[in-house]
């Protein structure tokens, strides 16, 4: 059965809209330098001045993914959140001060909700963040990261399965975190692919429990992602912006499968 985002995926393979030929992979537009992420690479738990990196309730797992993205593109999101002003007010030092203020988890959890806030203007915040709605906060708030795109995904088609897991692999692989939509029928809950973990394998933060994780690929083509996301099925990607030009560095799946 297709899930609510395969259905739209589907429909837009039908019309001809927002696909992309499988096998073609864009080149990702690079992060400029200078990036302070809140969170490691590494598989485990992501604290903090102390803190938990987990989101602050049941409805803020995409506002959790945001701040996280925000602050990989933007160094200012993470200055802001370790309180550096406050250190240097404390310490009298002149310049950029390092470390984490007192008060990181209350800064944490506050912009989260500020993030809800602004992303959830009409949608009903207890049913989540849009996808759309996450890109267009990028737009607005984090020009650094350029424009990401929603790509839905259609996890029962095997083409469109592996050219969407191409696409977000080569983003990863160039450095730039991809959000993951991830639920059962319907979207629940939003994830965040950090890089490559090996031949088929990603680290993924999982955003209710504060860390990241190691994600199978075998586990996204079978529909059986609870064990480590919560939920079996992939709905969408958020994708950063292509470069000039195109690359045939599609899967093998993909290639084989389009024959």
């Amino acid at each position: 059965m297709r899930t609510v985002c395969g259905v739209a995926r589907r429909i837009q393979s039908l019309v001809g809209r927002g696909m992309r030929k499988p096998g073609r992979v864009a080149q990702v537009l690079p992060l400029a330098g200078g990036r302070r992420p809140l969170l490691s690479e590494q598989v485990g738990e992501q604290r903090r001045g102390g803190v938990r990196l987990d989101q602050v309730d049941r409805t803020a797992c995409g506002s959790a993914v945001l701040v996280a993205l925000a602050a990989w593109a933007d160094p200012g999101e993470t200055q802001r959140l370790d309180g550096e002003r406050v250190l240097g007010a404390v310490t009298g030092s002149v310049g950029v001060t390092t470390g984490v203020a007192t008060g990181f988890g209350t800064r944490y959890d506050e912009r989260q909700r500020q993030v809800h806030r602004e992303t959830n203007r009409f949608w009903p915040r207890a049913l989540g963040t849009t996808p759309w709605a996450m890109v267009r906060w990028l737009r607005r708030n984090v020009p650094g990261a350029g424009p990401y795109r929603v790509r839905l995904v259609d996890d029962t088609s095997a083409v469109d399965l592996a050219s969407a897991l191409d696409e977000a692999s080569a983003a990863l692989a160039a450095g730039r975190p991809v959000p993951m939509l991830v639920g059962s029928v319907v979207p629940r809950h939003y994830v965040m692919a950090l890089g490559v973990q090996g031949p088929d394998s990603w680290r993924v933060y999982e955003p209710s429990l504060g860390r990241v994780r190691a994600l199978d690929l075998r586990l996204v083509r079978q529909r059986r992602l609870a064990p480590v996301l919560g939920f079996h099925r992939l709905h969408a990607l958020l994708l950063p912006p292509a470069g000039t030009g195109a690359r045939g560095t599609g899967s093998t799946a993909a290639r084989r499968l389009e024959r």
